[in-house]
């Protein structure tokens, strides 16, 4: 089949750059103890970033570690209502709230602490970009900066980061 000016090919391609890695997530009742998961480094940001050149390789480990810090201690942002703390209708007394584990209380400490080991004004790019996902020109358009400047940005932040956590350079 010939092909037109502009017109793009389409093909199918493998992952290239894959881990297979245990999801820490508490099991369902019943369930085995955690699962199996693939993950495309590609498709994040930080994994784009690192792929065409513009992190190190102990930049990226030090933002991927903080992503699973901030994963583990479950601070992801809630999509629907709590209902932990929320009254019984006739009891009267709050329902029990769920306490969180010594591995989340952890992570959360080891979260923050890195957080702040990076700097003021550091921590709006690191959360947009390694924990949310957030791609760097919608990152750099929500903190009003100019083109380009969240990526140097992003690099002194992660650099702290890996500071912090004690990566060899």
């Amino acid at each position: 089949m010939a092909r037109r000016e502009g017109q793009r090919l389409l093909e199918e391609r493998a992952i290239r750059d894959e881990v297979v890695c245990a999801a820490a997530l508490p099991p369902a009742h019943g369930a085995r103890r955690g699962r199996l998961v693939t993950v495309n480094l590609a498709e994040s940001p930080l994994g784009w970033l690192f792929g065409h050149g513009h992190l190190t390789e102990r930049q990226f480990a030090a933002g991927e570690r903080l992503r699973a810090d901030f994963e583990r201690g479950n601070l992801e942002p809630r999509v629907t209502m709590s209902w932990d703390g929320a009254q019984v209708a006739r009891g009267g007394g709050a329902s029990p709230s769920i306490d969180p584990t010594g591995a989340q209380i952890d992570a959360r400490r080891r979260f923050e602490t890195a957080v702040v080991a990076a700097g003021g004004g550091l921590g709006d790019i690191l959360w947009r970009v390694v924990c949310a996902g957030e791609g760097m020109r919608d990152a750099e358009r929500a903190l009003g900066w100019p083109a380009r400047a969240g990526k140097l940005v992003l690099t002194f932040a992660l650099d702290r980061v890996a500071d912090h956590y004690r990566m060899p350079h």
